[in-house]
């Protein structure tokens, strides 16, 4: 249970908020209609304060981050027509369509051994062709090339894809993916759990309570894993809380949830987008911070709660620093699936970069590993007149 918090109430302009601070000062559980409500508050500065008081009663000042690469190994997917929301995925033979040879994937990932990168994150397509054997291959590769670096992969869709086209259980599946390297799973996927909303933006995939049941089997298992949300398409405020209960309760259950992460839906280059008439717009900064901060107020029980600079642009992130987020994005490399779908920000941001941009928000850097332990923690004058200039496309990690 969440711990009593003390609140500046001077901060909290809309009424309709009383009774919600009133439990975050008590400690208690915030409710499904507590949720909803916060959505529906005009008031960005309260929600905002209340999550930020939260985030500094569990971790001060400090912001964590990792340095990261991503590798994207195939964009080839059999749910190419019926996820409407998705920019990435082709069909084998449409053009653009990719697959890595295993001398790809380690050519992608060389760079390892020349920066600080500590963590692969590996997520693609569902291939035909891409099962058991081309993940446990190239997973079996990177431990043996790169040894220090940590393989977070495979969202849920994909593990039970290969399940399915491996005729295995999930659980034989993920034992089989542990041998070869994998050590924790991202949170990719889940999109919303709303039975409706998945028919409309992504009719035959995975369904909610099956995501949930392959992360549940990978926590038995010792694998700890992320979560998400995708918002700002068609989903209502109750279907997002509906989504973030279903989160709270499986780490009730489990405890395996390392951290959750909201991400913004891009409508370029995607069918949804079109639907909507929303080609060239994305969510909008109001509701990038009330996801985060409503995240940190709902889920009590997941300790981080991290920014995507990739999806809501770096100056979004460092804002919402103060609404209840303590990890960002690191110092990723090679983003490749939110920049199909219209992200215009940078595909790497250097470790200056990402230092200037956490001490510009008066906060204090800490880099961490891919379980989040303190790697170490940067010194330096956190000064409110750091510039911080936006990452350019050619920065390395």
């Amino acid at each position: 249970m969440p711990a009593a918090v003390a609140l500046d109430r001077g901060l909290i302009s809309d009424p309709a908020l009383r009774p919600i601070a009133d439990k975050i000062e008590r400690g208690d559980r915030l409710s499904t209609d507590d949720g909803v409500a916060l959505f529906a508050s005009p008031d960005i500065v309260g929600v905002g304060a209340m999550a930020n008081a939260v985030n500094r009663a569990k971790h001060g000042d400090h912001v964590l981050f990792a340095a990261n690469q991503h590798i994207n190994p195939t964009n080839i997917c059999t749910l190419r027509k019926t996820c409407v929301f998705c920019s990435y995925a082709r069909l084998p033979k449409e053009d653009g369509a990719y697959r890595y040879t295993l001398e790809q994937v380690l050519e992608e990932a060389a760079t390892a051994n020349s920066t600080l990168t500590r963590e692969f994150h590996i997520v693609g397509g569902l291939d035909m062709k891409a099962g058991l054997a081309y993940y446990t291959e190239m997973f079996r590769a990177l431990k043996a090339n790169f040894p220090h670096v940590h393989i977070k992969a495979l969202t849920a869709v994909e593990i039970a894809h290969i399940a399915r086209i491996d005729k295995m259980s999930v659980r034989e599946t993920l034992i089989a993916l542990r041998e070869a390297g994998l050590d924790t799973m991202p949170g990719g996927g889940a999109e919303v759990f709303s039975a409706g909303v998945r028919a409309t933006i992504a009719d035959k995939k995975l369904a909610g309570e099956q995501w949930i049941a392959v992360h549940r089997e990978a926590h038995q298992l010792g694998i700890r894993s992320n979560c998400t949300m995708l918002y700002g398409h068609v989903e209502t405020y109750t279907d997002r809380i509906a989504h973030l209960s279903m989160l709270r309760d499986l780490q009730d259950e489990t405890g395996g949830f390392l951290a959750y992460i909201p991400l913004a839906y891009h409508p370029d280059n995607n069918e949804l987008g079109h639907t909507l008439h929303r080609e060239g717009t994305a969510t909008s900064g109001f509701d990038d911070l009330k996801n985060v901060a409503i995240g940190r107020l709902f889920l009590d029980n997941i300790d981080h709660v991290k920014t995507h600079w990739v999806m809501v642009t770096p100056f979004i992130s460092q804002t919402s620093l103060h609404f209840g987020v303590n990890d960002m994005e690191g110092t990723m490399v090679r983003e490749k699936i939110y920049h199909e779908a219209g992200a215009h920000t940078a595909q790497a941001m250097t470790l200056d970069a990402i230092l200037r941009l956490i001490r510009g928000a008066r906060k204090v850097p800490v880099e961490r590993d891919a379980l989040y332990r303190v790697l170490r923690t940067f010194d330096g004058d956190p000064s409110p007149d750091s510039v911080v200039p936006a990452p350019t496309a050619s920065a390395a990690a």
